[in-house]
């Protein structure tokens, strides 16, 4: 019995602060017990990998205590939004690995949400606002000193529901007013100081077209349409705590309104938790809109991006990424990720899934001097040592080899263990082979190595107890394909790019976060492999097919690196 309630309070204890919170109020009977959940995003741009930790947690939660999780779209600001982001957010979900219950739109809640502000009007707890925008800021005072009243503040219910109803019928000009909630301009917290809940926005709805003129907007919205949802618990980021009051405050008042009113014990909870912020990286949607629109980068699925759909194209995994976000966890403070734990999370997700093959991204010539001419054999080689169900493949083994250039060295320094003359190295799954000498241009470079291999020591012979130090990978040069291969590197070359002061983002981007080699080589057995599929390029790194790549132009992109060779390098460089 003491050894079941151990097991029990560990369980308890890794709980985080949302989870708690949650099996909290299941067990206090709010809401009668039940969870539902929703994922709000925008659609006015792709979902990144901070998107990827709400979707985590909101799709998580429903599935863990059995509730449900909607999908509803933000879409209450027409100029922003397009249905090309719509069906790209729905794909990333689903590619995370989870599915939504309904779909919803905030524009399902429109008519709803019209007669709340109707409603607030009559109530006196709403009027119209005449003043521009920077009047409006300027009155609304600071943190430490109270706004001042608009000169509209008091006028007449039957004037701002008439000037309401003209916002929405396309008689008011954009900016020309706005409905403003009539709370207090002295309160200590801004966002009561008479918030905007309606302004016009004359351009047509993805969905609902010109129906409407006058649009809500996000903290009207949000609790509203998590109320007539049915949401039980809200779950957001930490730049909607100090919007959780007036959540809670048109919640109040939307409870006061008879027709409006759902079960009168039900009511939407929001909790914060920190955002999923990485270095070298920036999350901002407008420097995200801004790199793709100067094509600064290839796209949104370019695969430097933090996007879930870049990640998808470098060659991420959706469990990896959810491994992550898993190992960060959530808290209420904000933190700066290092990028290399995300690489790390990676490495650790290929190395059980990714198909071992051979490639050379600077090759050289090595010929086996004492191997027959014409003669071909196939070596069998394991496709993952991680899995034992991944079985194995074939490669051709002939004369004339390509091996990598960094592999050889005329003039080797001591613990040098690879091709050197009158080294012996083993060529892997082949033979062991001893090198012999180089042929070299005019200019000095190596055109040429050559070896001599031993038949004897084929691998999956009888070990004679011969050891070598070195392990080379190999491509027959007569039956191997050319190739493109990307390497992908950071997009940054600050740690934290968004708080670099005074300085334009776009001057902190990495001239090298992209090298394009085109005199590569890889094995014909890739081209079995369907696109995006994960590979171990070995010795080298994880690379993945990309999804343009054809059988008459391979292309592979490099996932990340076999070690954090970054860190290393730049703390050298520090020393």
């Amino acid at each position: 019995m003491v050894e079941n309630k151990n097991e029990e309070a560990t369980e308890k204890k890794s709980l985080n602060f949302i989870e708690s919170a949650v099996e909290n109020d299941i067990k206090e009977g709010k809401n009668g017990g039940r969870v539902q959940t929703r994922f709000p995003p925008e659609p006015n741009g792709y979902l990144h990998i901070g998107h990827a930790k709400a979707i985590c947690m909101d799709f998580g939660m429903a599935e863990k205590h059995n509730g449900i999780c909607n999908l509803r779209f933000d879409d209450t600001n027409p100029l922003k939004e397009d249905v090309e982001y719509v069906d790209s957010i729905m794909e990333d979900i689903r590619w995370l690995g989870f599915q939504w219950e309904n779909v919803y739109y905030a524009s399902d809640y429109f008519q709803y949400l019209w007669d709340f502000a109707i409603a607030l009007i009559k109530e006196g707890k709403a009027y119209i606002d005449e003043q521009s925008a920077d009047g409006i800021a300027r009155q609304k005072g600071t943190p430490t000193e109270p706004g001042t009243n608009s000169p509209f503040r008091d006028r007449p219910v039957g004037q701002s529901l008439e000037l309401f109803h003209k916002m929405n019928s396309g008689e008011i000009e954009e900016g020309a007013m706005v409905l403003r909630a009539k709370i207090d301009m002295a309160h200590s917290n801004m966002h009561f100081r008479d918030p905007i809940i309606y302004r016009v926005i004359k351009h047509p709805h993805h969905r609902t077209k010109d129906t409407w003129k006058a649009y809500p907007m996000y903290d009207f919205a949000h609790g509203q349409s998590d109320y007539v949802e049915g949401v039980t618990h809200s779950l957001c980021t930490l730049e909607f705590e100090v919007h959780r009051p007036l959540y809670d405050y048109f919640i109040d008042q939307l409870k006061a309104v008879p027709e409006l009113v759902k079960e009168e014990s039900y009511r939407p909870r929001q909790i914060e938790f920190n955002r999923l912020n990485l270095t070298y990286t920036v999350m901002s949607k407008r420097k995200l809109l801004t790199l793709v629109k100067e094509n600064l980068v290839n796209g949104w699925d370019d695969p430097r991006m933090p996007t879930i759909c870049g990640f998808r194209r470098r060659g991420y995994s959706p469990e990896a990424i959810r491994k992550f976000v898993d190992m960060i966890g959530y808290t209420k403070y904000e933190a700066l990720n290092d990028i290399s734990l995300l690489e790390a999370a990676v490495r650790n997700d290929l190395n059980k899934r990714a198909t071992r093959v051979s490639a050379v991204l600077n090759p050289v010539k090595l010929i086996i001097t004492n191997y027959p001419e014409g003669k071909v054999e196939e070596m069998e080689t394991t496709n993952n040592p991680e899995d034992e169900t991944a079985g194995k493949h074939t490669i051709e083994f002939s004369r004339e080899l390509w091996i990598e250039r960094e592999d050889f060295a005329e003039n080797a320094p001591k613990k040098f263990f690879r091709m050197t003359p009158g080294q012996e190295v083993r060529l892997k799954s082949a033979y062991i082979v001893k090198c012999t000498g180089c042929k070299k241009n005019q200019a000095g470079e190596v055109q040429e190595i050559y070896c001599q291999y031993d038949p004897e020591t084929k691998s999956g012979m009888p070990d004679s107890g011969r050891k070598v130090k070195g392990t080379l990978h190999w491509l027959s040069c007569a039956h191997c394909l050319p190739a493109e291969v990307r390497l992908y590197d950071r997009l940054f070359n600050v740690e934290n790019p968004g708080a670099e002061p005074n300085v334009d983002f776009r001057e902190l981007l990495n001239p090298d976060s992209l090298k394009i080699l085109t005199n590569c080589f890889v094995e014909k057995y890739t081209t079995l492999l369907p696109p995006l599929s994960y590979l171990q390029f070995q010795r080298t790194g994880y690379f993945n097919i990309d999804k343009d790549a054809t059988l008459d132009k391979l292309i592979f992109n490099r996932t990340v690196s076999l070690k954090d060779t970054w860190n290393k390098i730049n703390n050298t460089q520090e020393k």
